[in-house]
């Protein structure tokens, strides 16, 4: 075979495996090193001083030594350590783990108990109220944490049994939990968006600015839709009694605004406004997001010293994945491009002759089938880095794209049969809630998903509008 078929060959083999559920970390770093070493092998340069030792007579033991020092003397081996110390000493890469720590101590704070009560007291004049309630709170927590399981477990284990004692219709109410939880992919501070920036290149920054409006986009059409729903069909969502959410003093509410909304909401304008205006590196903004959530933790009287180890563990477990991925994902597509497949599929594409519409709708297709059977992570690390250095030739924006990405990757968690925010819904749900009643709440927020990423496609102003305006 040639190095190109090789390289496709090597492809076909890691898809694969992957769906035989291996570990794909270990798998991309085992493959690269093996088909590295037939890509990198150079029998002069990893035998010359074992073969100077035989033809000068050596002795056994020395030959032996010689000899393991060729085998392991190939360029792949070089490559791997280079891309491990690439990933370690990544100033992007470093925000990941300090804002996952910020979102692991707001969880195990009881500060999400708190701003749910408040916010479902505050809308409770509103159609669908506790609904509402649910979302704003999934919006804001799930922008704390980046974490989908996290936030559609906790809200399943918070808001949804009060949903489901107040009446509400049980697919209603799953579909707002499940995809009240992905918003933390889009909405800044992403975790995702941190990854994609780094393996794209394109500036962190840039790409919170320009995630915003569309987050802000998609949250608002939750929003709509939840309430014209609870207007025209009054019986998903029937009115709260005083029983279930009582009616309290202005002066009363305020309070309690003040104690739950506020703090939380203070901390995380705070952390985008300082990365958006300039104020801080993402890095240092995260610092500044972590130390806030544990001084939200001890203003709550919630840190203890379980808590705070169990953080630092989900923070350490989390951030060790997403790292060994990048070190296997880049060792991988170096190896790969090496071979010339990168130069194989590229050719392939633009000979397709596709208009830059044409592209996209493909690319986001495939990126739609992989979220079936794929997290995010994985998706971003390993698939999207072959659609990069097509778009310079379509003439599309990696920022745009970045974020076309992003909303679709809401769709992975919501599209049946693999809907992994509904199984995380399902696994803390009453005995009596059906998978299929959790399906049939996620589909017209999957429809919404689509109409959203179609309304940006017509107005990408919508991307670019706050980057410009910032960062000209």
């Amino acid at each position: 075979m040639s190095d190109p078929q090789v390289a496709l060959f090597m492809l076909g083999v890691f898809i694969i495996v992957i769906f035989l559920g291996f570990p794909i970390a270990f798998t991309l770093m085992a493959m690269g090193i093996s088909f590295g070493y037939y890509a990198y092998y150079d029998n002069a340069r990893m035998w010359r001083l074992y073969n100077r030792a035989v033809e000068n007579g050596a002795d056994s033991w020395t030959q032996f030594e010689l000899w393991i020092d060729g085998l392991f003397n190939n360029r792949i081996f070089d490559l791997f350590v280079n891309q491990t110390y690439s990933v370690m000493t990544n100033e992007v890469l470093t925000a990941v783990p300090l804002f996952l720590f910020m979102g692991y101590i707001v969880e195990r704070a009881n500060i999400v108990s708190r701003l749910f009560s408040t916010l479902n007291v505050a809308a409770r004049r509103v159609p669908g109220s506790m609904a509402v309630a649910a979302l704003i709170t999934c919006t804001l927590f799930a922008t704390a944490t980046g974490i989908v399981g996290a936030v559609v477990t906790l809200m399943g284990l918070l808001a949804y049994p009060a949903m489901l004692k107040a009446r509400y219709n049980v697919s209603f109410a799953s579909g707002i939990i499940c995809a009240g939880g992905c918003l933390g992919i889009l909405i800044p501070p992403s975790i995702m968006l941190i990854v994609y920036a780094a393996a794209s290149g394109v500036s962190i920054v840039q790409l919170y600015a320009g995630a915003l409006l569309p987050g802000l986009l998609l949250s608002g059409l939750y929003l709509v839709y939840v309430v014209t729903r609870s207007i025209l069909q009054p019986s998903v969502a029937p009115k709260p009694t005083l029983e279930e959410v009582p009616s309290v003093p202005m002066g009363q509410l305020i309070l309690m605004l003040l104690t739950s909304f506020f703090p939380l909401a203070f901390l995380i304008l705070a952390v985008l406004g300082a990365i958006l205006f300039g104020l801080a590196t993402p890095t240092e903004a995260a610092s500044i997001g972590a130390l806030g959530g544990l001084l939200l933790a001890v203003a709550y009287r919630a840190l203890t010293w379980q808590r705070l180890r169990e953080s630092v563990y989900l923070t350490v477990r989390t951030t060790a994945m997403v790292c060994w991925l990048f070190v296997g994902s880049w060792t991988f597509s170096s190896v790969f491009s090496y071979l010339g497949g990168e130069h194989v599929i590229y050719e392939f594409i633009t000979g397709l002759d596709l208009t830059p519409l044409q592209f996209l709708l493909m690319a986001q297709l495939i990126i739609f089938l992989l979220g079936w059977p794929l997290e995010w992570s994985e998706i971003i690390i390993i698939f999207v880095p072959i659609f990069l250095p097509l778009l310079p030739f379509y003439d599309i924006d990696p920022l745009f794209f970045g974020i076309l990405v992003a909303l679709n990757l809401q769709t992975s968690f919501l599209t049946p049969p693999m809907a992994m925010a509904a199984y995380y819904l399902k696994g803390i749900a009453p005995p009596h809630v059906q998978l299929v009643e959790i399906f049939k709440g996620c589909m017209p927020y999957l429809t919404l998903v689509f109409v959203s990423m179609a309304v940006l496609y017509n107005v990408p102003q919508i991307v670019f509008w706050l980057p410009h305006l910032i960062y000209r």
